[in-house]
């Protein structure tokens, strides 16, 4: 491939949360594209369904694994069958692939990436990549500097999430319950199996034997994976809210070596993603003002007096922009350079 006239890429999924995003940031970047295609699992028809990519209309066209070949890179945010199933031909049809839908969970043999953390994974060039959960890329982020710097004894985090990490269903769920409530009618609970509008629920999943979900556990590996450290110290819990966008995190994190607040908040300003609340506004690190943000926001940061070592780290960024489609996107970026070569 010829990297002056631009790389031909492709997207399956152009519908989900995940893929509507990346094509938004794909079409705002600077990456050469020559020309993006976009395939559907569902289209059995040519032209059923139009889109657009930079202002100029786009026909979604059916998912084949011949529809794949020559393509330089695909980004897979459909299905996690759709995506192991077509994402695994990387190899044999020659095209890079990239998944945005953790569909890929446990698999030592396929690179869990977080751009600018562990690239070096990037190195030799895989055929296959994987973005992780939203929440390992804010986490590796925010305690990389913490680890290489000054090490991690212990880190306990409430995650706030959002109706978003349920796909385009969990908002369309969350918007019908809290027009339900606020209309007196019935409330749906096909997604949450409960209330989640104006409320809090501890677990949308059945807990294992420890207590955890499936998705608990998997982030804790996640993270420990990214950041080749086994045996990692990090205990999470996820808290359902009534939120459409963006993952909120208080982390509770104790250090092996001493540092002051001022010394904490500079050290973690370092980091080009951490955009640290300068004014001391607290109340302006939020879900609101963050949603659609590129960076990731670090609120109040809290020392405790009577733990040593210790602080509370308020934390927020946008699942579907920093968490998915700009990992990616970067790490496209780095396979790309090294297909040039």
């Amino acid at each position: 491939m010829n990297a002056n006239s631009g790389y031909r890429i492709g997207l399956v999924g152009t519908r989900s949360l995940r893929g509507r995003e990346l094509g938004r940031v794909l079409a705002e970047s600077n990456l050469a594209v020559r020309s993006l295609e976009f395939f559907d699992p569902d289209i059995r028809e040519e032209f059923s369904r139009l889109s657009q990519f930079r202002d100029e209309p786009k026909v979604v066209q059916h998912l084949s694994p011949e529809a794949l070949e020559g393509l330089d890179l695909v980004f897979f945010a459909a299905d996690p069958a759709t995506n192991r199933t077509y994402a695994a031909l990387s190899g044999k049809h020659g095209f890079l692939a990239l998944d945005l839908n953790e569909s890929f969970v446990g698999r030592k043999d396929i690179p869990l990436v977080v751009a600018g953390v562990n690239d070096r994974l990037l190195e030799p060039r895989p055929p296959l990549v994987s973005n992780p959960h939203p929440v390992t890329i804010i986490l590796a982020h925010l305690l990389r500097p913490l680890q290489q710097q000054l090490g991690l004894a212990k880190i306990i985090a409430f995650v706030l999430q959002p109706a978003s990490a349920f796909g385009q269903e969990g908002i369309d769920e969350l918007a019908g319950q809290s027009v339900s409530l606020l209309s007196g009618t019935s409330v749906p609970t096909r997604v949450f199996k409960q209330q989640s509008a104006f409320n809090l629920l501890s677990h949308t999943h059945p807990p294992d034997a420890g207590g955890f979900s499936p998705t608990e556990r998997q982030i804790v590996a996640e993270v420990g994976q990214v950041l080749e450290q086994s045996a990692f110290p990090l205990s999470l819990s996820i808290i359902q809210a009534s939120l459409f966008h963006t993952y909120a995190l208080m982390s509770y994190v104790e250090l092996h070596q001493d540092m002051d607040l001022a010394g904490l908040k500079t050290l973690l300003g370092q980091s080009p993603l951490l955009r640290d609340n300068a004014s001391n506004d607290f109340c302006s690190v939020n879900c609101i003002s963050v949603t659609g943000r590129d960076e990731i926001f670090i609120g109040q940061v809290k020392k405790e007096a009577f733990f040593p070592r210790s602080f509370w780290i308020w934390t927020v960024a946008d699942n579907l922009t920093r968490g998915s489609a700009l990992n990616a996107l970067e790490i496209a970026r780095r396979l790309l350079a090294g297909a040039a070569r």
